[in-house]
């Protein structure tokens, strides 16, 4: 087994699971305790020098940042499955969606949760309205951002508005509620989220509902 996750069940890696159980790839979750700052050791500072999860070794190869490493999976262990090739059209759709969950909502969210004072202008992710529209778009009328057909952008993309939702950061409007359904009934998912619980009762922390 070459691929080793650095995994805490708080951080971003549990979303890291999905996209490991939708590439159907064997792998092995490598636990930091976050609550105590193993993150910042030398183990983990060694691969990211940010101190962050998720990082994914495969191999002697080293990803950082949950889209990333989600790209990474799609393109190389399930290309033309869960990733557009690169001459598809559809290519992109499925990258505009990808990186539009880390650049967009989740600042947008927290710059509305924090009152943060800015120029729309002047911000990448823009409005908190005009996001909201946008996630609308990007679902309403097809199944998946890319239409019938579930990729690794829904796992990025699709598991932000999951979060976020769950969390009371976005509105559960009918279309992103609907989409948010449909990722429910994924089996990789299903089978991501009873892992990163058995790893909250494995380590005493409260599973995240």
């Amino acid at each position: 087994m070459s691929i080793v996750l650095y995994h805490h069940p708080y951080s971003r890696a549990a979303g890291t699971v999905w996209a490991l159980e939708e590439a159907e790839v064997p792998y092995e979750l490598h636990w930091l305790d976050i609550m105590k700052g193993e993150h910042k050791g030398d183990e983990l500072m060694a691969l990211n020098p940010m101190g962050k999860l998720p990082t994914l070794k495969d191999g002697d190869t080293v990803v950082t940042e949950a889209a990333a490493i989600a790209l990474y999976l799609a393109d190389r262990y399930a290309y033309g499955r869960l990733s557009p090739k690169v001459d598809d059209p559809r290519r992109g759709t499925y990258l505009r969606w990808s990186l539009f969950g880390p650049s967009v909502v989740e600042p947008g969210t927290l710059a509305k949760a924090s009152a943060w004072q800015f120029k729309e202008s002047q911000a990448g992710w823009g409005s908190y309205d005009a996001m909201l529209k946008a996630l609308e778009h990007a679902v309403t009328g097809r199944d998946f951002v890319l239409g019938e057909q579930f990729s690794m952008a829904d796992v990025i993309f699709g598991g932000t508005v999951r979060f976020m939702m769950a969390t009371k950061a976005l509105e559960p409007r009918p279309a992103l509620s609907a989409y948010v359904e449909r990722l429910n009934q994924r089996p990789a998912l299903k089978r991501a989220d009873a892992k990163n619980a058995a790893v909250c009762v494995e380590h005493g922390l409260k599973p995240f509902s």
